[in-house]
């Protein structure tokens, strides 16, 4: 790994950044998604993130908005492994690459079973696909794409694939998690690799409704395994779906107004992530959220 592209990395997606809000129902249009993007890079954004599921080609969505924007860096949070071969992923995050110099971020992650069982595969082993991955896109076949370097990280929530970020990539993409978590992948992966937290959020200046809405969505994420066990090696053994306790919500959420979301990035930045990327509630609506996020922004972009 090259720690220059690290260094790079870091200057060109800054502190705080924000995923696009994410509704399965049906992809807003491309118009809409140009506009947006323009609208967070004026307001001082300097990063945006999409997710990708079977279906989506997050890449494809990414080419028409670097190329509608003139600076703002982009990235997958995350790819899906299961969505495109491994040589094609790296052919295609080689042409943003080159296409935008120092804009693009490829961020990779396993996703859960039924998005291998989408597309017909086997989930297996998290670690051993993505160790398999990786090694197939820095493969033979490398070499017929674009000859240049890109940041590239991965979705890791456990300390075996925290490791394997250290080994095999720029660096790792934990999310929903308390800054403690943030805190042991630092230690875990040392000072030289890109730590990008996901960090989720509530925009709502009414605290109580705020909280009750972080609850409800803790719920949903305590039933995936991966979440669960990590909380509890964390000290948070007793949580479960239907119970999530006060202290759990004021560790992973940030809700709330504007301060209130800009201390919770502080906590993660000062627990050593070098950047927050802001992540609205999974089914919120995109021109809304686009709002919240702009609602946000002077008391986040100050950050950095």
């Amino acid at each position: 790994m090259d720690a220059t592209v690290v260094e790079a990395a870091r200057a060109a997606i800054g502190p705080v950044g924000v995923a696009l809000p994410i509704n399965f129902a049906a992809p807003p249009p491309l118009d809409l998604q140009r506009d947006a993007v323009r609208r967070l890079e004026a307001a001082g954004y300097r990063a945006a993130w999409t997710n990708e599921v079977p279906g989506k080609d997050a890449l494809a969505q990414l080419s028409v908005l670097l190329a509608a924007t003139g600076r703002m860096a982009f990235g997958t949070f995350i790819a899906n492994v299961w969505v495109r071969e491994p040589e094609t992923a790296h052919a295609a995050a080689a042409v943003l690459a080159q296409a935008y110099p120092g804009r693009f971020v490829l961020g990779l992650g396993v996703g859960y079973p039924e998005q291998a069982a989408a597309v017909g595969r086997s989930f297996g082993s998290p670690l051993t696909t993505m160790r398999d991955y990786v090694a197939r896109m820095d493969g033979p076949q490398r070499f017929l794409a674009p000859d240049v370097r890109y940041p590239r990280l991965i979705a890791a929530l456990g300390p075996k694939m925290l490791a394997l970020s250290g080994e095999v990539a720029d660096g790792a993409m934990p999310a929903m998690l308390p800054p403690e978590f943030t805190a042991s992948a630092r230690e875990a992966l040392g000072p030289d690799k890109l730590l990008v937290t996901g960090l989720s959020i509530i925009p709502d200046t009414d605290p109580d409704r705020a909280r009750q809405a972080a609850r409800e969505a803790l719920s949903g994420y305590l039933a995936r395994p991966t979440i669960a066990a990590a909380l509890t090696r964390l000290g948070y053994p007793d949580e479960r779906p239907g119970a999530v306790s006060d202290r759990l919500v004021e560790a992973s959420y940030g809700y709330g107004g504007p301060e209130a979301i800009a201390a919770k990035v502080r906590e993660h930045l000062a627990a050593g992530s070098d950047h927050v990327t802001l992540l609205l509630p999974i089914g919120s609506d995109f021109a809304t959220g686009i709002e919240q996020y702009l609602e946000l922004a002077p008391a986040l972009t100050e950050l950095g």
